[in-house]
């Protein structure tokens, strides 16, 4: 009798634990899966764009030199014609204004004009000052978030100063930024945003750390 009860206790309890070990696969899978999906159409929607900017100019510096007055380009509304710089594509319903590849992370992503939550939740963007900042003379904050599993800017913890940052906005301009300052701060500082670049263009990139949402992990890198 007494065996007899300590058998059914004993099933009902590995039925629990398989029950948890089968919903455990399937939450890794399912998160696997959307890492896998994300990081790849993210990747390819880079991957063509560089290749239209390619298509659409010789070389790099001659793109550079067409767009040192950005101010011609925002006026402009683009017609039916088929260029490949100078006009906002849309990634998944987003503007964006950019790419960013970080070859030390296998990091690769658009990088969007604006910051709201649904956007963050397909790639990172630009909180400060604006989007048609990107690439132009003083910092531009990115921001995006830390997933823990590799999305967006969850590795930006294995940068370290001196690791290059390839950004190509939306006009064709790349330019290839060198870390030079890494830390961290709290949720509420700002005091980095305005700072002085030399007449140079400079990046910052935060985020929030793996130990808290409310600190942030923030880079900085200039051309």
């Amino acid at each position: 009798m007494f065996e007899s009860k300590y058998s059914k206790v004993l099933t009902g309890i590995l039925i629990v634990v398989i029950i948890a070990i089968v919903g455990l696969l399937g939450f890794l899978g399912y998160d696997y899966f959307q890492k896998y999906n994300t990081t790849k159409e993210a990747s390819e929607f880079v991957d063509n764009f560089q290749g239209d900017v390619s298509m659409g100019d010789s070389d790099d510096q001659n793109v550079t030199e067409n767009v040192v007055n950005p101010l011609d380009q925002l006026n402009s509304t683009p017609t039916g014609g088929s260029s490949t710089t100078n006009t906002k594509k849309q990634y998944k319903g987003f503007n964006m204004v950019g790419t960013m590849e970080i070859p030390a992370i296998n990091f690769k992503y658009p990088v969007l004009e604006k910051v709201s939550t649904p956007a963050l939740e397909q790639s990172v963007a630009v909180l400060y000052p604006n989007g048609e900042n990107l690439n132009q003379p003083g910092n531009t904050v990115i921001i995006g978030h830390n997933y823990r599993n590799g999305l967006f800017f969850s590795n930006n913890k294995k940068l370290s100063i001196g690791d290059k940052i390839t950004v190509t906005d939306y006009r064709g301009k790349k330019i290839v930024y060198t870390i030079y300052d890494k830390f961290e701060t709290n949720d509420q500082d700002t005091s980095f945003y305005q700072r002085d670049t030399g007449g140079k263009a400079e990046i910052t990139l935060s985020t929030c750390t793996d130990a808290s949402n409310n600190v942030r992990l923030i880079i900085l890198a200039k051309e």
